[in-house]
């Protein structure tokens, strides 16, 4: 069992990469009551002392070598571009360091499978990054589905679609960087739909590439043996309404706008019409993950029960799937 953080101080949190994201989650992990965040490491010293000062940050970093080699952190939020999430996540855990890996957790299924088994051969926690796991909303809707309240699942539907101009030096558009619309933005498509139907049993894929090679649309259609079914997509050509529903023999509920960080959750059955649901989260919406990883820390855990990391490999090995049969190959697919 990995060592617990003593329950008498902040948990602290070393941020490798001084990016948007890290910025981002870093501002709810400073905002809470429980945790600091004590360092920023990046390539650029001067960007890392830029992100430490605004988040009160006593120590920054011009190397990711040096933020992981800190004595005094507690756990290491790896919050680079996705091609660079492998190397950095087995950087921190191989100096012992337990790690929160930004989504998505790697860029395929057998780099997964690595830093799964370095973080259990390193006896430290390891989670990914899917915040959309721990909102109050979600669990919500999660209950009342295993709970029954609208019977047997039939179906799922989940889009996530953010309008993004083709520019070949974006990241989005780099398969270098792991761009395309699955890995970005299709990841929250696919978890969505696994936390309420599972594996599928097979699955059909469709879409559109860039000119660079990345999908800049992505749809799949995840089939189950009892014939239940899922439509998971996403695209960077245009803004969808972000919605996530699933649809039972007795009623229906969807998450939404965006069902990813969603402001209601509709419910609808036929014993009790239609209800609404709503509950708004401080700051960047992240205080859920952030409190979820400091419960996990403080009793030892290896993994967080909310984010399996069994499920974390399993849907990047249904997107490896998609992603081929699309034709998207990055250099890390060999």
């Amino acid at each position: 069992m990995p060592t617990s953080v003593p329950s008498d101080r902040p948990v602290r949190w070393g941020l490798l990469g001084a990016g948007g994201i890290a910025g981002t989650v870093g501002a709810d992990i400073a905002a809470s009551p429980h945790s600091e965040v004590a360092a920023v490491g990046a390539r650029d010293l001067d960007r890392a002392r830029r992100l430490a000062d605004r988040l009160g940050a006593p120590r920054a970093y011009g190397s990711y070598a040096e933020l992981v080699a800190d004595p005094e952190l507690d756990v290491v939020y790896v919050a680079t571009t996705h091609a660079q999430h492998h190397e950095h996540a087995l950087l921190a855990i191989e100096a012992g360091k337990p790690v929160l890996v930004e989504k998505a957790f790697t860029l395929t299924k057998a780099q997964a499978d690595e830093v799964i088994a370095a973080a259990a051969g390193n006896d430290v926690f390891c989670m990914e990054a899917m915040w959309m796991r721990m909102n109050p909303l979600v669990i919500r809707a999660l209950e009342m589905v295993r709970g029954g309240a609208i019977g047997r699942v039939l179906s799922v539907t989940a889009d996530h679609g953010q309008r993004f101009p083709f520019d070949a030096g974006h990241r989005l558009f780099d398969l270098g960087a792991g761009g395309g619309a699955l890995l970005d933005l299709g990841v929250y498509s696919a978890t969505f739909a696994w936390m309420f139907l599972g594996e599928p049993a097979s699955v059909t894929t469709t879409g559109h590439l860039s000119p660079t090679g990345s999908d800049s649309t992505l749809a799949m259609q995840w089939n189950y043996e009892d014939d239940r079914y899922a439509h998971v997509t996403c695209t960077t050509e245009s803004s969808t309404p972000c919605e996530g529903t699933v649809v039972g023999t007795d009623g229906w509920l969807r998450l939404g706008y965006p069902f990813y960080k969603p402001s209601e959750l509709r419910v609808s059955t036929r014993a009790a019409g239609t209800e609404v649901l709503t509950e708004a989260l401080p700051g960047n919406g992240y205080g859920p993950q952030v409190a979820e990883v400091e419960r996990c820390l403080r009793a030892g855990l290896p993994q967080s029960p909310l984010v399996p990391l069994a499920e974390t490999a399993a849907i990047m090995g249904l997107m490896d799937e998609a992603r081929a049969d699309l034709g998207v190959r990055y250099p890390a697919d060999g």
